[in-house]
């Protein structure tokens, strides 16, 4: 199965920060959320999917 690659952004500064696969076989409507690590707020922070 083929996967999209997405991109994570930070919610509070912005900054593109994390690539990753995200399969297209499974239909959803809402973006990925996930608490990753932005080095450049040097803390965890939410990070959302970007087209």
């Amino acid at each position: 199965m083929a996967d999209k690659k997405v991109h994570l952004a930070c919610a509070e500064c912005g900054q593109r920060n994390y690539a990753t696969a995200r399969s297209q076989t499974a239909v959803r409507t809402e973006r990925l959320e996930l608490r990753k690590f932005c080095k450049h707020c040097k803390k965890h922070t939410l990070h959302k999917e970007e087209k």
